[in-house]
């Protein structure tokens, strides 16, 4: 494996990119841009990198699917880091281009809800076309295809593009969420703010069968901050479900919580344990009375004075 190459959703000039060189980790290695999310993942899996870092969340769009289902099929892998980014779009033309020469405009189809009004009010008659990322429509910009690119304004020095409109974006604050994907090894240390992500199938369907799952989280007092369901391509109506929940895999709560969800579904893909990006420990509440550590040892020793006749 390669220790000192990182790869992520390419090409340069993507948010991708920039998220990934805000990790002090990443002034270390080789970054190398890669064509598609599995492409990048599968440099991982292959060991031409040790790690590689995708899109997988965004505040105005949700869960990026090709991430998200890529994470929950195929050899297992783990996510370590993760990054949230703010998200504006410049828009990029050739150098002389000036407003109304823009009839033809692209970006990542993620992109676009993002300035659809934006797009509206600006450039109402212009037709758009969806690029492989932010950075691919400014590359298609520069070769003439298309009139402007939805991307980073720090793009635009990679493309020889300039940036016409800065700061475009319909909902004030979106962001996206990254995640640092490496092979399968043992968690980081829990720092008191940390994210564990699942992947959960259905065993079958019946009356309640979602609700069992996400009991196993409620009774123990496990807080759940995305969850979403994706089709796991044997039929219609057949899913699994992808969870981020606060807390490490070796707080008592959630650890128990995953052996409940072991013993009741076919298929639990852990995915992770790691730092939540922004959070620190004193971001963090006091466990809900009954579900600290020190509640399920204390419970432990009583059930073990139960058996010894000491209760």
């Amino acid at each position: 494996m390669s220790a000192t190459r990182f790869t992520y959703l390419g090409p340069e000039g993507t948010f991708t990119e920039a998220a990934l060189r805000t990790l002090p980790e990443a002034a270390t290695r080789e970054l190398v841009p890669m064509v598609s999310v599995p492409a990048t993942l599968d440099a991982v899996r292959s060991g031409e990198a040790s790690g590689a870092l995708v899109p997988i969340e965004n505040s105005v769009e949700g869960g990026v699917t090709a991430t998200v289902d890529e994470l929950a099929k195929g050899e297992p892998l783990m996510i370590y880091r993760e990054v949230v980014l703010p998200i504006a779009f410049a828009l990029l033309v050739r150098p002389g281009t000036t407003l109304a020469d823009v009839k033809t405009v692209t970006g990542h189809p993620v992109a676009q809800p993002q300035v659809r009004n934006w797009l509206a009010a600006h450039l109402p008659d212009a037709v758009w076309e969806s690029a492989a990322s932010n950075a691919d429509g400014a590359r298609l910009v520069q070769e003439g295809r298309f009139d402007g690119a939805f991307a980073g304004e720090f793009a635009a020095a990679t493309y020889g593009l300039e940036p016409l409109f800065t700061d475009i974006h319909d909902a004030a604050n979106a962001e996206t969420r990254f995640v640092l994907v490496g092979r399968p090894a043992r968690p980081s240390a829990p720092t008191g703010a940390d994210k564990t992500s699942v992947v959960i199938w259905l065993g079958d369907d019946h009356p309640g069968a979602l609700l069992e799952l996400l009991q196993e989280f409620s009774v123990r007092g496990v807080n759940l901050v995305r969850i979403e369901s994706r089709p796991t391509g044997r039929g219609i109506g057949n899913y699994c479900f992808s969870v981020d929940a606060e807390g490490h895999i070796t707080d008592r709560r959630v650890g128990e919580a995953l052996m409940g969800l072991k013993r009741i579904c076919p298929q639990v893909r852990f995915l992770g344990s790691y730092p939540r990006a922004g959070v620190v420990p004193t971001d963090i509440g006091a466990p809900r009375a009954g579900t600290a550590d020190s509640d399920f040892v204390a419970a432990a020793d009583w059930l073990t004075r139960c058996l010894d006749g000491r209760s």
